[in-house]
């Protein structure tokens, strides 16, 4: 460190120009959007942390609604069906996710409600069978243990779980048992 540096400017004016609010803001929320859509409340809270005033915050989150870069029905949308369909996630977990993004619960119950429920118990048995190969050096009790946990943490109600569970389990057996 040197010692022959200057101080640091008394006045707010010898800093320098201030940042421009809206330019900052814009740059900020292009980049958020680069690559993947969010929601607005994502957003919002972005431009909180880098410390964007609020109403200009405000004016640009509208602008870019107004324009439909931010869209959360159809962010709400896309997130069902990546997370359904890759994750096997019900609808519950799925409304939890979309609630903890700061998605609105109309559009939360809008876009879970597109899910099928015949979608969702073929995902259930998809993960069942994924799973049970690396159980079969297990009781029945402990398999049906941990694949109904595996399906209550993914959002599976326990019924819907316990009785996937038990048919993929009897199926797993009826082949085990045939004669090749």
């Amino acid at each position: 460190m040197h010692d022959d540096a200057p101080p640091p400017p008394e006045d707010s004016e010898a800093l320098g120009p201030e940042a421009d609010h809206e330019a900052v803001g814009r740059k900020i929320l292009l980049d958020q959007l680069t690559g993947q859509a969010r929601s607005r409340a994502e957003l919002a809270a972005k431009l909180s942390r880098k410390r964007v005033p609020e109403e200009v915050a405000t004016r640009l989150l509208d602008r870019f609604q107004e324009v439909g870069l931010i869209d959360d029905a159809a962010f709400a949308r896309e997130w069902v069906q990546s997370r359904q369909t890759g994750r096997g996630l019900a609808r519950r977990a799925l409304a939890v996710e979309l609630r903890r993004k700061g998605v609105d619960a109309d559009v939360v119950t809008d876009a879970v409600d597109e899910v099928d429920p015949a979608d969702e118990l073929e995902a259930a048995r998809r993960l069942v069978r994924r799973k049970l190969p690396s159980l079969q050096r297990f009781d029945a009790a402990t398999q049906v243990r941990r694949l109904t946990g595996m399906l209550a943490r993914k959002g599976y109600p326990s019924g819907v779980a316990y009785s996937v569970v038990r048919e993929e389990i009897a199926g797993a057996d009826s082949l085990v048992d045939e004669p090749l």
